[in-house]
C-alpha cells in the first residue's frame, strides 16, 4: 500500500506582505521537509495572508499575488525543496472576479491550481460561494496517494465537493482553512471534521491560520481525523506548530478523470510512489484549552500581532487601579513583555488613595513602566473657564486623561490602549474622546462578568507557577467606579453586572427581542431601560478602537445597526 508523510504548517501570516508570507512558506516547507514530509499543507490563503478585505479587489495586488505565487515556486526549488508538494493558498483574479484559490507547488512550478470561492469585498466570508455543478475538482496523486484539495468553507457545507472527492475514490483530503477564533469554536470543528471525513470516506487533515489580523484572531487547532472518525492528531491552539502524520492507505482508484455527479474530477499527476519506509509515532492530540485560558491567549495574541505587525514598539495606557486597566495591563505584560508596556496613574481630586496605590501595586507586581500625572489642574482650567457642572464636569475629567495619553503616544511612539469591556461599550457607559481613546481596545469584546473571570484566572495561573500574581486583589473586589464625582459607582447608573450581563448576551450575541427577553424573565423595566441606552450608544461604538473578537457579535464587525434609527423594541 503505498505511503505518504503529511505536514500541517499552522503558521502567521500577515495580510499583504508577500515578500514576508513567502519566506514563511519556505521555512516551513524546510522543515517539513526535515521532517520527512512528502506534502507540506498552509493555510488558506496563506500568500496573501487573511483576510484581504477590499485588497480583494484591487487588481494590482492580485497581479503581485500571482506574479508571487510563480516566484515561490522557483525559489523553493532553489532551496532544494523542489521534491516536497507544498499546498499554498493565495488570491486569484480572473473574468469572473477575485477568488479565493490554492495552488501545489512541486519541482519549480505550479503544477495545478485549485480556484473556487468569489471573492467578495468583506472581511470574512459572510454568504456561501461553493463550487457550482460543472466545476472542477483536482485530485493529486503524490507518492501514489491521491489526495482531494478542498478550501475552508466547503468544509462547512453539506455535500458537494467533500461528497464528490469521496465518491471519486481519493484516498485523503486535505483542507486549507482561515477560520477565525470565538469562544467555545473548537468543540464545533471536531465534530465536523469527522462527519466530512465519514462522507468521503478518507482521512481528512484541517489546517488552520494562526495569529491575529485586526479585530479577528485565528487560533489553529489543526486536526487530523481518520475515515472511521478517529482523532489521528491535533495541533496547539494560537502558537505555530508542524504536526507530521504518516498515511499507509490502500489506493483505490484507478486514476481516470471524469464527470462525479455535478462536478468534473481532473486529476493530476505529480510524483511516484516512494519506497516503503519507517512510520513517524503518532503525532500529539493537544488537549483544548479551558475557556478562560482561551479567551486569555485570543486577547494576548490578539493585541501582541497588531502591535507588532503594525510597526509599534510600545503600548501606553492608564491605570486606574480598576479591574479594567489592570486586566488590560496584564494582556499587554503577556503579550509584549512588561519593558515595552507604560503606564500612566492620573488622579483627579475624586481619585480615592486605593486607586492610587492599586495601581502602583500592580505596577510593581509585572514591572512595567510607572508614572503618575495628576490631571487636577488640567481639569480646573477647562471647568473655570466653561464653567462646566454636572456630567460635563465628569466627562472632562476622563477627556483631559485621554489628552494626556495622546501627547504620550505622540511623543515617544507608543500605542494608546483603550481599556473599556464590551458591557460599558454596550450601554454606553464611556466618554468619547476620553476613555474611549485610542489606537487599540483588547476587552472591547469582554462583558465585565468575563474579565473579572479572566482577572481571577490568571493570577491562579501565576499561583500556579510560582509567580506573583499580576492584578492586586483589592482590584477584583472591590466595586469598579468611573470615580468621576465624590462616592461615584458604576451601580449609580448600571444595573448588577451580573444581571446586565445576562441580558445583554442575549439581546447583543443572541438577537433576541424585547418579547423574547421578557418571557425569558426579566423584568420589562430593565429590558426596556438597558434596550434604550444600547440602542442610543451606537454613535459612540462607531468611533471606538478596534479590538479582539471573540464573540458571535463583536461590536464594529458584526453587529452593525443604523446611528439613525426611529426602531425601538418594545
Amino acid at each position: 500500500m503505498p505511503q505518504l508523510r503529511i505536514a500541517l504548517a499552522q503558521v502567521n501570516a500577515t495580510v499583504g506582505d508577500l515578500s514576508g508570507n513567502a519566506s514563511l512558506v519556505v521555512e516551513w516547507t524546510r522543515k517539513a521537509r526535515e521532517g520527512g514530509a512528502h506534502l507540506v499543507v498552509f493555510p488558506e490563503m496563506v500568500l496573501t495572508g487573511y483576510p484581504v478585505e477590499d485588497l480583494a479587489i484591487r487588481t494590482s495586488f492580485a497581479r503581485a499575488s500571482a506574479e508571487a505565487l510563480e516566484a515561490l515556486a522557483a525559489t523553493l526549488n532553489d532551496a532544494g525543496l523542489g521534491d516536497i508538494a507544498a499546498f499554498v493558498g493565495y488570491l486569484e483574479h480572473d473574468s469572473v472576479g477575485p477568488r479565493n484559490a490554492a495552488a501545489v507547488l512541486h519541482g519549480g512550478r505550479v503544477v495545478a491550481r485549485q480556484s473556487k470561492h468569489h471573492l467578495p469585498n468583506y472581511g470574512v466570508f459572510d454568504e456561501r460561494r461553493y463550487f457550482k455543478p460543472g466545476s472542477s475538482l483536482d485530485i493529486l496523486r503524490i507518492n501514489g496517494v491521491e489526495v482531494g484539495l478542498v478550501i475552508c468553507e466547503d468544509l462547512w457545507q453539506d455535500g458537494g465537493p467533500i461528497t464528490a472527492l469521496g465518491d471519486a475514490g481519493v484516498d485523503l483530503v486535505v483542507s486549507p482553512n482561515a477560520s477565525p477564533y470565538e469562544r467555545n469554536k473548537d468543540d464545533q470543528r471536531l465534530p465536523l471534521v469527522v462527519r466530512r471525513a465519514a462522507e468521503a470516506g478518507a482521512p481528512l487533515a484541517y489546517c488552520n491560520l494562526v495569529g491575529g489580523q485586526d479585530e479577528l484572531v485565528f487560533d489553529g487547532d489543526s486536526l487530523v481525523v481518520g475515515a472511521d472518525g478517529q482523532l489521528i492528531g491535533r495541533a496547539p491552539q494560537f502558537v505555530e506548530h508542524l504536526m507530521l502524520v504518516d498515511f499507509d492507505l490502500p489506493s483505490g482508484s484507478d486514476y481516470e478523470q471524469g464527470q462525479v455527479g455535478e462536478f468534473y474530477v481532473r486529476r493530476v499527476f505529480v510524483s511516484d510512489a516512494v519506497p516503503a519506509y519507517e512510520p513517524l509515532p503518532a503525532p500529539r492530540v493537544f488537549e483544548p484549552l479551558s475557556d478562560e485560558a482561551e479567551v486569555w491567549h485570543a486577547l494576548v495574541t490578539g493585541l501582541r500581532d497588531y502591535v507588532h505587525k503594525n510597526g509599534f514598539r510600545s503600548v501606553v495606557l492608564g491605570l486606574s487601579g480598576g479591574i479594567d486597566s489592570a486586566v488590560v495591563a496584564a494582556l499587554a505584560v503577556d503579550a509584549l513583555g512588561a519593558d515595552s508596556v507604560y503606564c500612566v496613574s492620573m488622579p483627579s481630586s475624586y481619585s480615592s488613595e486605593h486607586s492610587k496605590s492599586d495601581a502602583s501595586d500592580l505596577a510593581q507586581r509585572t514591572g512595567l513602566h510607572f508614572t503618575t500625572e495628576p490631571i487636577g489642574e488640567m481639569v480646573s482650567v477647562y471647568v473655570d473657564q466653561l464653567k462646566l457642572t454636572g456630567l460635563a464636569e465628569e466627562n472632562i475629567q476622563a477627556r483631559c486623561r485621554g489628552m494626556l495619553l495622546m501627547g504620550l503616544s505622540n511623543q515617544h511612539g507608543h500605542l494608546v490602549l483603550a481599556t473599556g469591556n464590551k458591557s460599558e461599550l454596550a450601554v454606553g457607559y464611556s466618554t468619547i474622546y476620553g476613555d474611549a481613546v485610542g489606537g487599540y481596545a483588547p476587552i472591547k469584546d469582554v462583558f465585565k462578568t468575563l474579565v473579572f473571570g479572566l482577572a481571577r484566572w490568571r493570577n491562579d495561573e501565576a499561583e500556579k507557577r510560582g509567580e506573583v500574581p499580576p492584578i492586586p486583589e483589592n482590584s477584583i473586589t472591590k466595586p469598579p467606579s468611573a470615580e468621576l464625582r465624590p462616592g461615584q459607582v458604576d451601580t449609580d447608573s448600571l444595573p448588577d453586572y451580573d444581571l446586565l450581563d445576562s441580558l445583554l448576551t442575549q439581546y447583543v450575541d443572541g438577537d433576541r427581542g424585547y418579547d423574547d427577553l421578557i418571557a425569558a424573565g426579566f423584568a420589562s423595566e430593565l429590558v426596556d431601560r438597558v434596550l434604550r441606552m444600547v440602542d442610543k450608544a451606537e454613535y459612540k461604538r462607531r468611533q471606538y478602537p478596534p479590538g479582539t473578537k471573540i464573540s458571535v457579535k463583536a461590536f464594529g464587525r458584526d453587529r452593525r445597526l443604523p446611528i439613525t434609527n426611529g426602531w425601538r423594541e418594545g
